[in-house]
């Protein structure tokens, strides 16, 4: 009978532990979109090289862009699913070299400036998403994305991209 009792006792004890309630803190966080809103598991077609694209590209236009993720020693922008990617065909500097963070491109910086987009996740309002690029989209610096969607050009001749797709190719 004692062994029923304490068995009885054990299982009512897991039951009520089991039932916990999430703190506060959780609470109150909003959960971070899901990734499979922005990643397509097909590359589009039709994608532009970053460099290409900066040169023929409206703004307000559509636009499908393919390029590395990189160009400065911090590419991903803090808080929002933003970085900048680089045109596919400029070489990074290799960590032989004696480049400890290859993404910044320091061998060849002076083909980054015309090779060079800012891709911004946006949701279907167009606002940027606030949830962090690497985690949001499982890539970091120098993976290669295509990315779909509107370009956006300022007076000195930059490119932005409000990506609605990501595509992360397959490697690095």
């Amino acid at each position: 009978m004692k062994l029923l009792n304490w068995t009885v006792a054990v299982a009512l004890a897991t039951i009520v532990g089991c039932g916990q309630t999430p703190s506060s803190d959780t609470a109150q966080e909003p959960a971070p979109p899901a990734a499979s809103e922005y990643l397509v598991e097909t590359e589009p077609v039709d994608a532009v090289p970053v460099g290409e694209a900066r040169q023929s590209v409206s703004d307000a236009q559509a636009v499908t862009l393919v390029g590395t993720i990189g160009g400065s020693s911090e590419p991903f922008v803090d808080g929002l699913a933003a970085f900048t990617i680089v045109d596919p065909n400029v070489p990074y500097c290799a960590a032989d070299e004696g480049c400890p963070t290859p993404w910044d491109y320091c061998c060849t910086q002076d083909q980054v400036k015309d090779n060079i987009a800012t891709v911004k996740v946006v949701d279907a309002s167009g606002n940027p998403v606030a949830a962090d690029a690497r985690k949001l989209l499982q890539v970091k610096e120098l993976s290669t994305v295509v990315v779909k969607g509107t370009a956006t050009r300022d007076e000195q001749g930059n490119l932005t991209v409000a990506a609605n797709e990501v595509f992360v190719r397959p490697g690095k």
